[in-house]
C-alpha cells in the first residue's frame, strides 16, 4: 500500500443529525485518480447487518465528494448524497425478508462508513479500510420529550417539540404490521407537532379478548390528546398509511367526535363497508386482497387478484364528505393495494361533492407501498404477519429502489408542508434539525 493511501482522510458532516437530514461524505488525502470504495455498514437491533456501497475515483487533488461525484457502480450509481443510507440491503448471506424498522427510537441508529482501497463488491469483514466514521441518525430531536399517555385502553407513545406550546396535535396510524411504530411520530414531533402513535393491532383489549378495537378506541385517543394542556384542541390532524388509511378516512368522515384540521393517507384504500367495525373492515380487506403467498415471479398473478374498486357506495368511504384538507400519497407501483385506482375514485367523488379543493392527490411513478420517512432503505419484499394471520408470509410491497427512494424524499418535503399549512396557517414552527 503507498504511504499516501495511509494518510487517507474521511469525514461526515454533520456526524450526527435526523434521519430526514442530509449529510455530506468528503474523502480526503486520497491518491489523484485512484478507485476507493465508501461502504456504508448498519446492525439493527434484530442483529441483522445491512450494507451499501458505491464505486468512486479520486480527483486531481485526492478528493471525493460524495454530493458531487458519481459513483460508478455498487448498490447504488450517479451522483448521490444519500445513498449510502437509502440503498442499504441485507448483507450476503443473511435470512430473507428482511426489513429494516427502528424500534427503540430513544437511540440512534449508528452507521459505520468507512473507505477501502480499490474497488471492491465483497469480503468487507475481511479487508482494512484506510478510514472510518461511525454516524448517528436520528428520529428524535434535541429537547424533543417521548411520554406514555395512559387515558387510552393502551398506553401510547406521545412526544412533544422543545418549547411551552401549545403545539398542533397529530394522531399517527401505522398498518398492520403487528408491532408499535414510534418513528415518524417521533420524525414530526422533531418537525413541531405533539405527536401520539396509535397502537391499536397490539392494544391491552385485543390482547386479552382477540377482538380488535372499535371506532371508539380513536375517538378516546383524539380526546387525550385534545384535552393535553401543551396540545391546541383545534388544530389536530391524522396520518394513516396502509390500513392507517383506512381509520383515517373512516374517523375523518363518519366520526362525531373526532374533528380534524388535515388528513394525510399514505398507501391506502377507501374501501371498505361503511357500517362496518374496524374488524370488519380488515376481514374485508383480506377477502379483497387475492393471492397473499407468493414470491417475485407470482408478481402479476397477485395483480391480478386484486379486485377492482367496487360500485356499491356502500362499500367505500364517502370521501365527499370530507370537510378538512386531504394529502393523498400514491405508489404507482404499489403491489400490496390498489392505492392509484383508490386515489382516481377519491378525487371523482370529491369533485362530485364540490370539495375538490380540499384534496391533493401526490403520485409516484415506479414507487412501491412502504412510503417511509427519507432515507429509509426501500423494501421491495418481506416477511409479514398480523391479525388473524396464523403464520408469517411472504409480502410483496412493489417499487424500484431509486424512484421509490426519490418519491419518499419528496413526499416527506411535501408532508410537512401540507401539515404546517393547515395546523400552523402556513406560518413555519422552529424547526430542530440540527443536532
Amino acid at each position: 500500500m503507498d504511504r499516501k493511501q495511509c494518510c487517507v482522510k474521511l469525514s461526515v458532516q454533520p456526524s450526527r443529525g435526523l434521519m430526514d437530514e442530509k449529510f455530506i461524505v468528503l474523502v480526503q488525502n486520497a491518491l489523484p485518480g485512484s478507485q476507493l470504495t465508501i461502504r456504508a455498514l448498519h446492525q439493527c437491533e434484530d442483529g441483522h447487518s445491512w450494507e451499501a456501497f458505491g464505486h468512486y475515483t479520486a480527483d486531481t487533488t485526492g478528493t471525493i465528494n460524495l454530493s458531487e461525484d458519481p459513483s460508478i457502480r455498487g448498490t447504488y450509481s450517479g451522483v448521490e448524497q444519500m445513498g449510502l443510507l437509502w440503498s442499504l440491503r441485507p448483507i450476503p448471506g443473511s435470512k430473507p425478508g428482511l426489513r429494516m424498522r427502528k424500534k427503540n427510537i430513544q437511540t440512534p441508529m449508528e452507521v459505520t462508513i468507512s473507505v477501502y482501497q480499490g474497488h471492491q463488491t465483497e469480503g468487507f469483514a475481511d479487508l482494512v479500510p484506510l478510514s472510518g466514521v461511525v454516524v448517528e441518525r436520528w428520529y428524535m430531536a434535541p429537547g424533543v420529550r417521548g411520554f406514555q399517555l395512559q387515558k387510552v385502553d393502551s398506553p401510547q407513545p406521545f412526544f412533544l417539540p422543545l418549547g411551552p406550546g401549545p403545539f398542533p396535535g397529530l394522531l399517527d396510524l401505522y398498518g398492520l404490521g403487528g408491532q408499535l411504530v414510534e418513528y415518524r411520530a417521533a420524525l414530526l414531533a422533531s418537525h413541531g407537532f405533539a405527536s401520539m402513535a396509535i397502537d391499536y393491532v397490539n392494544s391491552k383489549f385485543t390482547i386479552e379478548t382477540g377482538k380488535m378495537v372499535d371506532s371508539q378506541y380513536f375517538e378516546t385517543a383524539y380526546r387525550v390528546l385534545q384535552q393535553h394542556p401543551q396540545v391546541c384542541k383545534s388544530r389536530i390532524a391524522m396520518i394513516g398509511f396502509s390500513f392507517g388509511t383506512s381509520i383515517t378516512l373512516k374517523m375523518a368522515i363518519y366520526s362525531e367526535i373526532i374533528k380534524l384540521s388535515a388528513a394525510v393517507c399514505i398507501s391506502g384504500s377507501h374501501v371498505q363497508p361503511v357500517d362496518g367495525s374496524v374488524e370488519e373492515i380488515l376481514r374485508f380487506s383480506y377477502k379483497n386482497a387475492g393471492k397473499t403467498r407468493f414470491s417475485e415471479k407470482d408478481e402479476k398473478i397477485w395483480r391480478d387478484q386484486l379486485l377492482p374498486i367496487p360500485t356499491d357506495p356502500s362499500l367505500k368511504a364517502d370521501v365527499g364528505r370530507l370537510q378538512c384538507p386531504l394529502l393523498l400519497l400514491v405508489g404507482e407501483d404499489d403491489q400490496s393495494c390498489p392505492a392509484q385506482e383508490s386515489a382516481l375514485d377519491i378525487k371523482e367523488m370529491m369533485a362530485q361533492a364540490g370539495n375538490s379543493h380540499l384534496l391533493t392527490v401526490l403520485s409516484y411513478p415506479n414507487a412501491g407501498h412502504l412510503i417511509e420517512p427519507p432515507y429509509t432503505p426501500h423494501t421491495r419484499s418481506s416477511n409479514f404477519r398480523t391479525t388473524g394471520m396464523p403464520e408469517k408470509v411472504m409480502y410483496l410491497w412493489g417499487g424500484q429502489t431509486v424512484e421509490h427512494s426519490r418519491a419518499q424524499e419528496d413526499a416527506w418535503k411535501k408532508i410537512l408542508v401540507f401539515l404546517r399549512e393547515n395546523l400552523y396557517g402556513g406560518r413555519n414552527p422552529t424547526l430542530f434539525s440540527h443536532l
